[in-house]
């Protein structure tokens, strides 16, 4: 895959919609690569006990999710230069059904050095389960 043409771009070019499936099983891999063994990513009835509506994906994994969004389009991992979001509500993952992560884009800004800002929306079931995610990524002329 080739690098993003700084050229190309403009202010409102549009991201290809990219849709990441979680299940169970990513988020216990995820818990065992990352140590985060918090229950409510593992635990369904914990989850609920604490007043969740089942298990939730970790905010990180999701975050994780959103940044190979980033660097598949833009075409080299090295391309993004910053990252970052705020997490706005949790991505549910059910036991029968693997939870549905859509993540789409837009450039926001022409920055100098072959630089453009972009800005994320990431939406699971029908939800915006990230905030203010916003990434910057280089380009090549």
């Amino acid at each position: 895959m080739s690098r993003l043409s700084y050229s190309s771009l403009m202010v409102g070019s549009v991201l290809p919609e990219r849709t990441f499936e979680i299940t169970r099983a990513d988020l216990k891999r995820y818990a065992d690569a990352s140590g985060d063994q918090n229950p409510i990513h593992q635990d369904e009835a914990f989850a609920i006990s604490v007043g969740l509506p089942n298990l939730i994906a970790h905010g990180m994994y999701t975050m994780a999710l959103a940044g190979k969004f980033i660097t598949d389009w833009a075409g080299d991992i090295t391309a993004l230069q910053e990252f970052g979001v705020r997490f706005t509500k949790p991505v549910i993952v059910a036991a029968d059904i693997p939870a549905v992560v859509i993540f789409s884009g837009s450039v926001t800004e022409l920055l100098s050095h072959n630089s453009v800002k972009v800005e994320i929306q990431a939406i699971s079931a029908g939800i915006k389960v990230l905030g203010q995610a916003r990434a910057i990524v280089s380009c090549d002329e």
